[in-house]
């Protein structure tokens, strides 16, 4: 398991200070999938530099397996009460693997030696070297592409060679820092895939920052949301989706669902005098309950947006919905969708 606790990080320019982490702990646990999404300027590129080191933490420590406590204290790094040395930075470094948004492969050498290279650095044998890169490009699927050069491969191909060079040193974990934000729609899904069948096939533990909540409900387990160097929310993420606690979370939710447009509709219903209500439907709810409600409770139901996906394996879905009848039996019929374990939202 990963343990970072009360990390706190300032940035001291000549406009002023800025707080990239204000008192950031969290719990990753050992084959894990986490996310961590925020807005550009929320700190979570910050806190994975933070994580393997790139960057040294005003405050706070990191626990990680085989490594101990490493401690932050005026821009130093402590491990027992003593400085960390350079060897066993290092060392812990080693064990971290890390992909970006820009690929930053060598143009002039061959996918084989780009994944090489850090088998190089450490000193590997040619015959250790070879037999590793061969293992990595046919993981990642690229076996047929050892002698090509790095603008002869598409983005999708050229991450995978970055993801082949992170997984050189067989790292415990990898951290992604918007990995699928340069491309496109099937190459994200692509990569999406892969980084899902790593962590299946090595058990690796994979730390993945990202702006888009659709890249957190296709692959992670849990997910921290940060907003000025906070966090600010943080759960499963089925739990994070069919309750969003905080106003930049539900932003989050609905731009990756068909209820993004929901706030017009808020406008529209309170310039009209209408009933608008946001009825969430989880895992726990299996009846037919609209067509009941219509009959039993002599209400109309005017649905207008709507949406259903599987997150985790189980299902959530939500709609938006106008409801014309008497007030009395409006209200009977709210009762019954929250006994029924449907949660309600008055909209207007």
């Amino acid at each position: 398991m990963i343990k970072i606790e009360n990390y706190n990080k300032t940035f001291h320019l000549k406009s002023g200070d800025v707080v990239a982490l204000d008192d950031v702990s969290l719990n990753i646990k050992d084959g894990e999938k986490f996310g961590v999404i925020g807005y550009s300027g929320a700190g979570k590129s910050t806190l994975v530099r933070c994580i393997n080191f790139l960057e040294t933490p005003d405050s706070g420590s990191m626990t990680m397996e085989g490594f101990g406590t490493i401690t932050a204290k005026d821009g130093k790094l402590y491990q027992d009460g003593k400085i960390l040395s350079e060897k066993s930075l290092n060392n812990m470094r080693r064990s971290i693997g890390m992909i970006f948004q820009h690929f930053n492969l060598f143009d002039r050498s061959t996918v084989f030696d780009n994944v090489a290279y850090t088998l190089k650095f450490n000193g590997k044998s040619k015959e250790e070297i070879s037999k590793r890169v061969f293992e990595l490009l046919d993981l990642v699927g690229l076996s047929d592409k050892a002698d090509v050069f790095p603008s002869q491969l598409s983005g999708g191909q050229k991450q995978r060679v970055a993801i082949a060079r992170a997984l050189a040193n067989n790292p415990k974990l990898l951290l992604s820092d918007e990995a699928t934000s340069a491309l496109d729609p099937d190459a994200t899904e692509s990569i999406l895939r892969l980084l899902n069948d790593l962590n299946e096939k090595l058990g690796l533990t994979i730390v993945i920052i990202t702006h888009e909540m659709s890249v957190i409900k296709t692959v992670c387990d849990r997910v921290a949301v940060m907003e000025k160097g906070k966090v600010v929310e943080e759960g499963t993420v089925y739990d994070v989706f069919s309750l969003p606690i905080m106003p930049i979370t539900e932003k989050f939710v609905n731009s990756t669902s068909s209820l993004a447009k929901v706030d017009d509709l808020v406008k529209e219903a309170k310039a009209n005098g209408e009933h608008l209500y946001k009825l969430i439907f989880d895992k726990n709810v299996d009846k037919p309950l609209i067509s009941y409600m219509s009959r039993n409770f002599f209400i109309d139901f005017n649905i207008m947006l709507a949406n259903l996906e599987t997150i985790g394996g189980n299902g959530l879905g939500a709609m938006v919905v106008k409801i014309d009848g008497d007030q009395e039996n409006i209200d009977k019929a709210m009762d019954y969708l929250k006994e029924s374990n449907v949660r309600v939202e008055v909209l207007a």
